[in-house]
């Protein structure tokens, strides 16, 4: 059984690796060139050499003729991508944690239109997974007996997947846990310090299980992999690109504006999503807020410490 990964970020590119060493892959990217000559992804995961079991390439019909595609384009990319593509006879594997800003979907819900979706998330890092270095993940399907095959073809000796149906659930851990990431780095910009950030996991964790339940997901699922595991890999580790741009906005430095930072879109999207079903999340609201500039540390903390006292 075949295996392409669309998309060749660093994310991407390291799944690519890791099941390339146990199958033939083909990684699709748009511009393959240096890659292809150089077997290695310069740019976004360098000093991994690509297999002898990877392919690379530009041409999409090629890589959609897999039988099992893992996605791992931006999450504000993937509905034009869905769009392009005739997925209807397809299992896709979803690789993007996120909600999309225009339409406040998940990555499932965007790929509705093939015929089985699976969702691979939880706390991993590129280069822990492409090093080969041990990474356990979800991978969330509503059919399990998809989610079975997937599971089978996809996880590694050092890769390994653990079953929900639950996807829902998984899809905002992995989405909203950004948020807070990139909340917990601008308190340690700032200095605020680590019981500060501690603070900021932890009600921040609070909020995530409120949109959760107002979902319809399990709360159990939000205790796993693609929750809580998710979220203290990302809110502790400057590998973590929301997290690093949570350090710069809290420091009052600049912030590389050609790094994708999934949190960043998705606290903007979790600002429409409250309002809509009235939903309190005072957190996630004001990292919506420094992201978009609206306020400094200095008033964000202000505007959190002034909140009224009440039971946790």
């Amino acid at each position: 059984m075949s295996i392409a990964v669309i998309g060749a970020g660093a994310f991407g590119t390291a799944l690519a690796v890791t099941l390339a060493r146990e199958t033939p892959v083909t990684l699709w990217a748009r511009n393959v060139g240096e890659m292809a000559v150089k077997r290695e992804n310069v740019a976004r995961l360098p000093g991994v050499t690509f297999p002898d079991n990877l392919i690379v390439s530009d041409q999409l019909e090629t890589a959609l003729k897999a039988d099992i595609v893992l996605i791992a384009v931006p999450m504000q990319a993937l509905s034009n991508f869905a769009a392009s593509v005739d997925l209807s006879r397809k299992t896709v594997v979803a690789c993007c944690k996120g909600i999309d800003l225009s339409t406040s979907r998940g990555p499932s819900a965007v790929l509705s239109k093939a015929n089985r979706v699976a969702v691979l998330t939880g706390p991993s890092f590129a280069a822990d997974i492409a090093r080969g270095l041990p990474t356990a993940l979800t991978l969330a399907c509503s059919n399990d007996d998809t989610g079975r095959m997937v599971q089978s073809r996809v996880s590694t000796p050092t890769l390994r997947l653990y079953r929900s149906t639950d996807v829902v659930g998984a899809e905002l851990g992995g989405a909203l846990k950004n948020v807070i990431a990139i909340g917990c780095g601008a308190v340690i910009g700032a200095g605020l310090g680590d019981s500060a950030r501690a603070a900021v996991m932890t009600r921040g964790f609070a909020e995530m299980q409120k949109v959760a339940a107002a979902f319809g997901a399990e709360a159990e699922t939000l205790m796993g992999l693609s929750g809580l595991g998710d979220l203290t890999l990302t809110c502790t580790s400057d590998q973590s690109r929301n997290y690093r741009l949570g350090l710069a906005l809290g420091a009052g430095t600049e912030f590389d504006a050609g790094i994708t930072v999934e949190g960043a879109a998705t606290a903007r999207a979790l600002r429409q999503v409250a309002a809509a079903h009235k939903l309190e999340l005072p957190l996630c609201a004001t990292v919506a807020d420094l992201v978009d500039g609206q306020l400094d540390m200095k008033g964000a903390m202000e505007q959190l410490l002034a909140r009224p006292l009440k039971e946790e």
